[in-house]
């Protein structure tokens, strides 16, 4: 039983407050997230969108009703609650391409009050590959080109495609267990990784799924008109391309296994120029050491400044997020619905129309 105000807060009681308020007043948004790292990317995405009538301010729910990461908790949470004055921003997971298969997939989708990352979560957008090298410009402050970012990611995903799109068909059919998102993510793993050959380790990484895809066809012989279809789905209706599947598999694996490793390399050898160049310009030892100190001093942690990357910005994920809030605004100015009613939507009558072919 609820306690706290806090604990009752839904759209109706935020939409009474409003009310409350002088005409002048903003009104007030509330967008729930799922955790700490979420806020900063959700006021990003809703900070363009406030004006002299609105604004948003981006929250988590009550800690003891949640445990903190977990969407199907917060979206059962929010369920009678949300509304055009309290929304729910949550990673999309796999739950944006099962397109309404599972139940917390449905309720997704199917809300117009719930918006999601399209990506499998903040972590992938932050890995954006056209931004990655100014990531490393901002750790290093060395402006030296030394590996492809955008081919290296895009060599990565055409190599991994064919064996995501078994994974996401494992989990439509509901064998998962089969063939889960850990076995796809060690199936997937880059192994050792060096500057001198890149892309060696790519063509392993080639090898690999190979083996793994045509262990799966064998083991389900009669699946290869299902397989197709979803491919062909994936790719024309979902924005899924052989080129951007690192956006679409799971992020903390993506984050911490792929990209923190590459970028690691990378920055290692742009500080290392940094510095020798500081040894041969320096006219003595004093000066030396106090540029190498002056020097280490301003490079920044990777980590922390590849979550602070705000390069997805110019992506077409983080652009479909943008037209799915502007989508929501626009129905709210025009219809002034009642605060809990869920009206239907484009997504919603997409997802009837996808439940419909699978079944």
């Amino acid at each position: 039983m609820a306690t706290r105000l806090k604990d009752n807060i839904s759209s109706s009681y935020l939409e009474a407050a409003n009310k409350l308020k002088s005409r002048k007043a903003r009104r007030r948004i509330a967008a729930y997230v799922e955790s700490y790292d979420d806020v900063f990317f959700w006021r990003t995405v809703l900070s363009s969108f406030e004006n002299k009538d609105r604004y948003f301010e981006v929250m988590l729910p009550s800690h003891k009703r949640l445990e903190r990461g977990k969407k199907s908790v917060l979206m059962n949470l929010m369920a009678k609650k949300i509304g055009r004055d309290l929304i729910c921003c949550v990673d999309a997971d796999y739950d944006y391409l099962l397109q309404g298969v599972t139940e917390t997939s449905r309720k997704m989708m199917q809300s117009p009050y719930v918006f999601h990352t399209y990506a499998y979560s903040i972590e992938n957008l932050q890995c954006y590959a056209p931004s990655l090298h100014n990531v490393c410009v901002a750790v290093t402050l060395n402006d030296s080109y030394v590996l492809d970012f955008n081919e290296f990611m895009r060599m990565f995903s055409e190599t991994i495609f064919p064996l995501f799109v078994w994974s996401i068909w494992h989990y439509r059919k509901g064998i998962y267990t089969e063939f889960s998102i850990s076995d796809f993510n060690k199936t997937i793993e880059l192994g050792s990784f060096t500057l001198q050959n890149p892309y060696h380790s790519i063509q392993r990484l080639k090898h690999k799924c190979y083996v793994k895809v045509g262990e799966l066809q064998r083991k389900h012989p009669d699946a290869k008109e299902s397989y197709l279809a979803l491919k062909k789905e994936l790719q024309e209706q979902l924005g899924v391309t052989p080129q951007t599947t690192y956006l679409y598999i799971q992020g903390h694996n993506l984050f911490d296994k792929l990209v923190m490793q590459v970028l690691g390399k990378v920055c290692k050898q742009l500080v290392a120029e940094r510095e020798n160049e500081i040894r041969k310009q320096s006219v003595h030892g004093t000066q030396m050491r106090n540029e190498l100190s002056c020097y280490s001093h301003s490079t920044q942690d990777l980590a922390q400044m590849l979550k602070k990357n705000m390069g997805y910005m110019m992506s077409e994920e983080f652009q479909k997020i943008r037209r799915d809030i502007q989508a929501f605004l626009d129905r709210d100015k025009t219809a002034g619905a009642p605060a809990s009613v869920q009206e239907p939507t484009q997504k919603a009558s997409n997802l009837k129309e996808n439940l419909e072919r699978s079944s």
